[in-house]
C-alpha cells in the first residue's frame, strides 16, 4: 500500500532556544535559507507523501503562515526585480496538501499523534518529529517507507555509550542488513542497562493499529502518552522493525546540532 500521509507533531514550546523561540517556533529556525520544518516537508514529499498533517498549538500559527500562499509578497518581490527570490517562495504552498489540527494541552507526543487519527484514517502513515534532519541522497523517510511491509518501522542510529541515556533504545533481534527485528524498547536507559547502541530518532512508519496501541500503553508518571509506549504495546501483538538510517543526522533541537546542520548544508551551496 502506498503511504500518502505524514503526521508532523510540532506543538512543543521549544524551551531550549528561548528567548529566540518566545514568538518564533523552533521549527522555523533557519538552516541556511530555509526553516527546519521545510526540510522535513521536502523530505516527506520526495518520499512520495501527498498530505502533510501538522499537529500544532495556538502559538505555532506561524508554521501555517509559512506554508500558506502569499501573493502580496510575491508581487512586491516581482516589482522590485527579485523574481529569483519569488521563485523560492512560490512553490512552498504547493508542495503537498496541508492540514492543521490542534493539541490544546501538552499531554505527550503519543497524545499529539492521536489528534491526527481522524485525518489519517485506516491507512499506514509517516511520522516525522521536528528536530531530526538527515542529510543523504536518499531521503530518510523513503529509506523507511521502502522497508515497510505492513508493520511498524522505526528509524535508529548508532549512539555513543555516553549519550545512550538520552534516547529510546531498541533490543534488537535478527537483522537483514540494516533492518532489525525489535524485541523490545527501553526509554532513556542507564548506560549499563541499554540493550544495544541503536537509539531511536524521530522518524517512523506506522500502521493504523498504532492509535489503539497508544491508548492502551501505560501513561508516564506525568500523565503523558508517549509514542514509544505505543510501540511497546504494539510489539505484544505484531512485529515492530527498526532500520539503521543511512546519512548524517543533525539534532536541530539542540544548538550544537542546528549549528552543525547550517555548516553542512551551507557547504552544498
Amino acid at each position: 500500500m502506498k503511504i500518502k500521509k505524514a503526521v508532523l507533531p510540532v506543538a512543543g514550546m521549544g524551551t531550549r532556544f528561548m528567548p529566540a523561540t518566545k514568538v518564533v517556533p523552533k521549527e522555523l529556525l533557519p538552516i541556511v535559507d530555509k526553516p527546519v520544518i521545510q526540510y522535513l516537508v521536502e523530505e516527506a514529499v520526495l518520499s512520495g507523501i501527498e498530505e502533510i498533517i501538522f499537529v500544532i498549538s495556538k502559538n505555532k500559527e506561524l508554521i501555517r503562515h509559512h506554508f500558506s500562499h502569499y501573493p502580496e509578497l510575491e508581487s512586491v518581490l516581482k516589482a522590485r526585480n527579485k523574481e529569483h527570490i519569488a521563485e523560492k517562495i512560490r512553490p512552498i504552498h504547493e508542495m503537498a496538501h496541508f492540514h492543521y489540527i490542534y493539541q490544546d494541552e501538552p499531554l505527550g507526543d503519543g497524545h499529539a499523534i492521536l489528534q491526527a487519527e481522524s485525518l489519517v484514517g485506516d491507512e499506514p502513515f509517516l511520522v516525522l518529529f521536528g528536530d531530526d534532519i538527515v542529510k543523504h541522497d536518499i531521503p530518510a523517510s523513503k529509506q523507511l517507507i521502502d522497508q515497510f511491509k505492513g508493520e511498524s518501522v522505526i528509524a535508529v542510529e548508532r549512539v555513543p555509550k555516553e549519550s545512550i541515556s538520552a534516547y529510546g533504545v531498541i533490543h534488537p533481534g535478527e537483522n537483514q542488513g540494516r533492518l532489525y527485528e525489535v524485541h523490545g524498547l527501553v526509554e532513556k536507559p542507564a548506560q549499563e542497562e541499554a540493550p544495544s547502541d541503536l537509539g531511536v530518532i524521530g522518524k517512523y512508519v506506522c500502521p493504523p493499529t498504532i492509535f489503539e496501541a497508544i491508548r492502551e500503553g501505560a501513561a508516564s508518571k506525568d500523565g503523558e502518552l508517549r509514542l514509544i509506549d505505543g510501540f511497546i504495546k504494539l510489539a505484544e501483538k505484531e512485529g515492530v522493525w527498526a532500520y539503521h538510517i543511512e546519512g548524517e543526522r543533525f539534532d536541530t533541537g539542540q544548538a550544537k546540532g542546528l549549528i552543525e546542520a547550517n555548516r553542512a548544508f551551507h557547504d552544498d551551496l
